[in-house]
């Protein structure tokens, strides 16, 4: 094919890489950069809090209800375009402590503890009764101002803040 418009081939030329550039690859780091010698050198019954701390550094996250784990957490991600972001490699360093502080194991976990969760579609279930447009429109006529409404031991007609109780 041979252009005979050499603007139009510019434009051309120009154009493409703007239109290929919205489906590049993002690649991400999050996390805790991990160095193999230095956890390689955290040993059970060994290392302690500080000297772990020192090691490693501070940890991602510790455990809630007690502080006899810390967690250091890297992860990778591949994101295509506008797509939710993959996992490609995790990477998990658990290190266990006991009740002296001392270490008593270090675990290394990876991509297995990644769990994919769906939702169930866009309307979140509930209790109670499932009601149309008209029973929400109509569904409250006649139900104020009966006959049947309750009064108080003084023979009175009980109230409360948004009305008849």
């Amino acid at each position: 094919m041979r252009f005979t418009n050499p603007i139009a081939a510019a434009l051309l030329l120009a154009g493409a890489p703007m239109l290929t550039a919205g489906c590049s690859t993002i690649k991400q780091n999050q996390g805790y950069i991990v160095d193999e010698t230095l956890v390689a050198t955290v040993q059970p019954g060994v290392d302690n809090r500080n000297s772990v701390q020192k090691t490693l550094g501070r940890p991602t996250f510790a455990s809630q209800f007690d502080a006899g784990e810390w967690y250091y957490v890297t992860r990778n991600t591949r994101q295509i375009a506008f797509l939710y972001p993959k996992a490609q490699t995790q990477s998990i360093i658990k290190v266990s402590f006991d009740a002296k502080g001392n270490v008593s194991k270090v675990e290394r976990r990876g991509l297995e503890q990644v769990a994919n969760v769906h939702p169930l579609g866009d309307k979140t279930p509930t209790l109670g009764r499932n009601t149309g447009l008209f029973e929400d429109i109509f569904g409250g006529v006649g139900a104020f101002g009966s006959a049947n409404t309750p009064t108080d031991s003084a023979g009175g007609t009980r109230t409360g803040r948004d009305g008849p109780k």
